[in-house]
């Protein structure tokens, strides 16, 4: 399956993240990717590595980000240049490492950096992921939205065709219209209501999504 649950998301160079695309999910309950569905970015930390004075750890929790047309920034959060804010930061690659929170909007790849020299000598940056929430409205990672890294209570899928599903908006104005949506998460099928037509996985400690058609 291709699910925000599995939280593999594909590292790429962004050339434009305006995009909200839905993220792959399969009704049979298998692991995989996020594929192409969540503006998430390869983020190069650019000049020296140490502290810059927003924090101790690029982009750490709580740390702010500007958006750009080719990478991302830190920037402090109360710059106008400031886009989204880290709720979580994350050692290694996403599909190894823990999920991100449920409404996460969208997920920042960090490349690790590796300075032959700098001021204090721990310039280090390692590689890691940062789970970003917008400043501002619209969150597609809130229930219904239509994105971010995760599948959750009160998302909606349609069906892509070869047993998957993908996000889309609850509310209709999505590129697809919602065919079923994840009322409960529970531990194992077993636990879904009569009324589920669908199974999709969500990760996590309850990683299975009862599903009803709209």
């Amino acid at each position: 399956m291709r699910d925000r649950g599995s939280v593999g998301v594909v590292c790429a160079l962004v050339a434009l993240l305006a995009a909200l695309l839905a993220g792959c999910q399969n009704s049979s309950g298998g692991g995989g990717t996020d594929g192409d569905g969540r503006l998430s970015s390869e983020v190069t930390p650019t000049g020296p590595a140490s502290p810059s004075g927003y924090g101790t750890v690029f982009l750490g929790v709580d740390e702010c980000s500007s958006f750009g047309t080719t990478s991302f920034t830190e920037v402090p959060c109360t710059s106008e240049r400031a886009a989204a804010r880290v709720v979580a930061r994350f050692d290694g690659k996403v599909g190894e490492g823990p999920l991100c929170p449920g409404t996460t909007d969208f997920v920042l790849h960090i490349s690790e950096q590796n300075p032959s020299s700098d001021e204090d000598g721990d310039g280090a940056v390692p590689q890691g992921y940062a789970c970003m929430r917008s400043l501002t409205p619209p969150h597609p990672g809130d229930p219904g939205g239509g994105g971010g890294p995760r599948t959750i209570v009160g998302d909606c899928v349609y069906s892509s065709g070869d047993g998957q599903v993908r996000e889309t908006a609850c509310d209709g104005k999505g590129e697809k219209k919602p065919e079923f949506k994840v009322t409960k998460a529970v531990a194992k099928r077993s636990r879904c209501p009569m009324s589920t037509a669908l199974y999709v996985q969500l990760g996590g400690t309850e990683p299975v999504g009862c599903a009803r058609p709209v």
